[in-house]
């Protein structure tokens, strides 16, 4: 037990990544009186530009979309009642294999003790009682999601602290249940090829190994419209095709792999502060 406010910092790499992973737990624990900090590795500017114009095409504009995205993403901390957003403006790198991914300045050629050590002051700042983070494959293979991660464990590393520590992951069975909702969305939607789908099967956990499973039922309203305040990238976040109704029936609890824990907690466990409060 402390005698301090407690701090959930989650780190994540674009601007909108803060709603998908933890738009629950974020409102929900800033709700509870828990000092929320999100910290923002990128500045999404490889995302999709005004009318849709996407990355590499004629008119768009990187510095213009990270401007946008960098409004969008405040408000996005608004909904969800965020204390404090940090952003390390990062350029953003694009999806794996994008001619991006090497460009001089993006997060993926930021060598991982310079971007750690930026993050190190602002856990030494905040002095977060958790710390939520992607997964060494960055979930999906993302490099800025993998570069967050990466960062994240060495600013560990370069502290004192002792936070419980999680990355975000999905159960199987619910990222089955996607596909299936997917298909139901765009029901012209081709089947995958071996390959692709041999890799979709490995993304997540499967549901025994995971830790920690938080209802956030309540506040999927919030999720719902923390993700709609990022209207420039809609047409890449298939959620806000459910409406808010099914999105809030399907997204009512978010999942995590506890992987340093100094409390000593039991596991299974529904809260990230257990053992702390």
């Amino acid at each position: 037990m402390i005698d301090r406010p407690l701090t959930l910092m989650a780190v994540h790499a674009h601007p909108d990544d803060e709603a998908t992973g933890t738009g629950g737990v974020l409102a929900r624990y800033a709700a509870e009186g828990i000092r929320t900090v999100l910290v923002t590795c990128t500045d999404g500017g490889c995302g999709d530009g005004p009318g849709g114009v996407k990355p590499g095409d004629p008119g768009h504009d990187p510095a213009a979309v990270a401007l946008m995205r960098r409004q969008e993403l405040e408000g996005s901390c608004e909904v969800l009642k965020v204390s404090d957003l940090e952003m390390l403006d990062y350029a953003d790198s694009g999806m794996m294999g994008w001619p991006s991914n090497d460009a001089p300045g993006s997060f993926w050629q930021t060598p991982v003790q310079e971007g750690a050590a930026r993050l190190a002051e602002l856990m030494r700042h905040y002095r977060p009682d958790v710390v939520v983070t992607y997964d060494e494959n960055g979930f999906y293979g993302h490099p800025d999601h993998i570069q967050a991660h990466r960062i994240t464990m060495a600013a560990l590393e370069m502290t004192a602290l002792t936070p419980k520590v999680y990355w975000t992951t999905m159960p199987r069975s619910m990222m089955q249940r996607f596909g299936e909702i997917m298909r139901e969305f765009h029901e012209d939607m081709p089947e995958p090829d071996p390959a692709e789908a041999a890799a979709m099967a490995e993304i997540g956990l499967p549901d025994d190994e995971i830790t920690t499973w938080v209802d956030t039922t309540a506040f999927s309203g919030q999720k719902f419209d923390s993700l709609a305040a990022h209207a420039s990238q809609g047409e890449n976040i298939f959620f806000l095709k459910m409406g808010k109704q099914r999105f809030g029936e399907l997204m009512g609890v978010e999942t995590f792999v506890r992987v340093l824990d100094p409390t000593g907690a039991a596991a299974p466990e529904d809260d990230l502060f257990a053992g702390l409060r």
